[in-house]
């Protein structure tokens, strides 16, 4: 067998049996020294970009949220309401960031989305209405899901199926580090005299216009070294037309991913936002003491997409997922533990070393599944599911906490729905 048919052989098998694809026999041109020695480059830059669009813009909120609510006045519900604002920006950018990306490139849409994030971050820090808020949230959610989509989808085109996950795990790593920052730093921003609270989203938003500068100038698409793109209905499709993505949108094992990852939508970003709240309210905890619990949360995260995606290359998407979930489960159960102190870092640290993991796979499941020319709209595509999930997860949430005076029992619905997601894992297809 020639090289060309055998790379195209190796692609081919680790499509699902289902919708087996038939790659192309020509083999795609091996990255040139320069060009595999610049993905590092650009492999940093993305993460940087995940650091401003996620861990800023989304988790930061978490770390923020009490002082806000004291200086104007709103209850969880709101607090929700806000939470889900962000959440519903990103979802409507997403599924378009991710063709759009797929189209004319990861660099131009991402290095757009960290700029509206930036922009809506700073007019967040100007805001003294919950109308206000909820409208300025939307627009940094719409500059974050277009971004983080964006960049997580670029990784099948500049690392081959044996490394991807590794790839996608080390670009998640980004909301780790902003976990770490915020946890150590935004309790002493929260102490200035006014309102400390939007000196930090100031911050964040110049930290978000310098990650989309370097994006600008460090992102670039693999062009020809990427592998060749396979459309979800089996037939090779050498550019990104719009019978392409049709078989992306009618690929069941495509649909199946995106309802695993509504689950996981739901479920982390109740704990994500309600994190510090729930410590400082309900398990008296300290500010500072409810931050180095977010620190050792983002201590503990930081290899957890390397080691996830490692353990998904050699061992299957479904795999990884399904253990991944379980734990995450485990955790969301011990953090609902009333007056106990000791279960709550006990869950941080066992959320902290799966958090971002289920992100990582999922772009890599989309490069196996529809090669790198799709993967971004893929990915795009089942972040809508996800979107939903994590839209409707903070109001309900906020809702449910106020009727019942407690995060509690929340929590425990966050664990069920990760269960779920469990479930829905296992009955993928073994890759």
């Amino acid at each position: 067998m020639s090289p060309a048919a055998a790379a195209a052989a190796q692609t081919s098998a680790r499509l699902p049996n289902r919708e087996q694809a038939h790659v192309s026999q020509t083999a795609p041109l091996a990255l040139t020294e320069p060009a595999a020695r610049r993905r590092w480059a650009i492999l940093a830059a993305g993460t940087l970009g995940v650091f401003a669009a996620l861990g800023l813009a989304r988790f930061g909120y978490a770390t923020v949220l009490r002082a806000m609510q004291q200086d104007l006045s709103f209850d969880n519900g709101a607090a929700g309401m806000i939470a889900t604002a962000n959440l519903t920006g990103y979802l409507l950018l997403a599924v378009l960031g991710g063709a759009a990306a797929s189209r004319w490139g990861a660099r131009w849409v991402a290095a757009g989305g960290l700029a509206v994030v930036s922009i809506g971050m700073a007019l967040t820090a100007q805001a003294h209405s919950l109308a206000a808020l909820c409208l300025w949230r939307a627009v940094t959610g719409m500059g974050s899901g277009a971004a983080n989509v964006a960049i997580m989808g670029m990784w099948p085109g500049w690392f081959g199926p044996q490394h991807r996950g590794r790839a996608a795990g080390v670009a998640v790593t980004g909301s780790s580090f902003a976990l770490m920052l915020t946890g150590v730093g935004v309790p002493v921003l929260l102490a200035t005299p006014g309102a400390g609270w939007r000196l930090t989203w100031l911050l964040f938003a110049l930290a978000a216009l310098a990650a989309a500068l370097l994006a600008m100038w460090v992102l670039r698409s693999p062009g020809s070294a990427a592998p060749p793109s396979v459309s979800a209905g089996g037939e090779p499709r050498p550019s990104v037309g719009q019978p392409g993505l049709r078989g992306l949108y009618s690929s069941r094992p495509v649909w199946h991913l995106g309802a695993v990852y509504t689950a996981y939508g739901f479920s982390y970003i109740i704990y994500m936002t309600f994190f510090a709240k729930y410590l400082v309210a309900e398990q008296h905890f300290t500010e500072i003491e409810a931050g180095r619990a977010f620190l050792l949360l983002g201590a503990c995260s930081l290899g957890c997409g390397f080691l996830w995606g490692a353990v998904s290359d050699r061992w299957g998407r479904r795999t990884a997922l399904v253990a991944v979930f379980l734990l995450q489960a485990l955790a969301l159960a011990l953090f609902a533990q009333a007056d106990q102190s000791w279960a709550c870092i006990v869950s941080a640290v066992l959320f902290g070393v799966t958090a971002w993991s289920i992100p990582a796979i999922m772009a890599a499941a989309c490069g196996d599944l529809l090669g790198s020319a799709l993967a971004a709209a893929g990915l795009g595509f089942i972040t809508l599911f996800f979107g939903l999930g994590q839209a409707a997860a903070p109001s309900i949430a906020g809702h449910l906490a106020d009727q019942a005076h407690s995060f509690a029992g929340v929590f425990l619905l966050a664990a069920a729905v990760a269960l779920l997601g469990a479930l829905g894992a296992w009955l993928l297809p073994r890759r």
